[in-house]
């Protein structure tokens, strides 16, 4: 039973948490402190993470665990929603970002997107794309793509998340780098998706894989 820490000094919202996380099969610890945070780390498959603790800031909480090349999961919970806090909290090492109030369904969607790509997973397979992680090649129908190492990065981010649609911003965020994407053209995604599509064989007008979804992002089609 993979084990949560759960860091929020908010007695309510941490006993909402905990409940909703523990219906959902989960094992959960709770630090209601940076410090406790840090010295709990090591018991956890994946941190939970408000930044306005008290004492030792959310902030302070990733840089030194990531200082520490500690690779536990952390998605950071909180109500400091700004664009320039999200990046900073990227920036320092968090894998992902939800906004209070949020929805419990997504968080809990969010924790199981984390711990999936946490996972030594061997392959992973969408219909009759699949992808070799050790050896970083994908296929369709046993058939090897000639891609990019930015191009396997996108599609594999994608195909994780089966269904889930991507924003522009954040696949820059996640394939090119909080730092680097900051400063990246959000059209560069356009690019390499239309690359994608031409390597996939994807009819862009009737996409079977990579999917636009107006206004939203993209995302890898579910297939069957």
């Amino acid at each position: 039973m993979e084990r949560l820490l759960i860091v929020e000094d908010d007695p309510q919202l941490a006993h909402l948490i905990t409940s909703a996380l523990e219906r959902e099969g989960y094992s959960t610890i709770l630090a209601i402190n940076g410090l406790d945070a840090v010295q709990m780390a090591p018991q956890a498959d994946l941190m939970l993470l408000d930044l306005g603790l008290p004492g030792l800031g959310g902030l302070e909480v990733i840089r030194e665990l990531r200082e520490a090349d500690w690779n536990l999961p952390i998605l950071v919970v909180s109500a400091q929603g700004s664009e320039d806090m999200r990046i900073r909290a990227l920036e320092l090492g968090a894998d992902d970002y939800l906004t209070k109030p949020m929805s419990i369904r997504e968080m809990v969607a969010r924790v199981r997107a984390l711990l999936r790509r946490a996972r030594p997973e061997q392959e992973i397979c969408v219909g009759d794309l699949r992808i070799v992680l050790k050896q970083r090649q994908a296929f369709i129908r046993e058939r090897p793509l000639e891609l990019s190492p930015t191009e396997l990065d996108l599609l594999l981010t994608l195909a994780q998340n089966p269904g889930e649609v991507w924003s522009r911003e954040r696949l820059l965020h996640r394939v090119w780098g909080a730092e680097r994407g900051s400063a990246v053209d959000e059209r560069v995604v356009d690019s390499y998706v239309a690359l994608l599509r031409r390597k996939l064989g994807d009819n862009p007008r009737a996409p079977r894989y990579l999917e636009t979804v107006f206004g939203q992002g993209y995302r890898l089609r579910p297939q069957p």
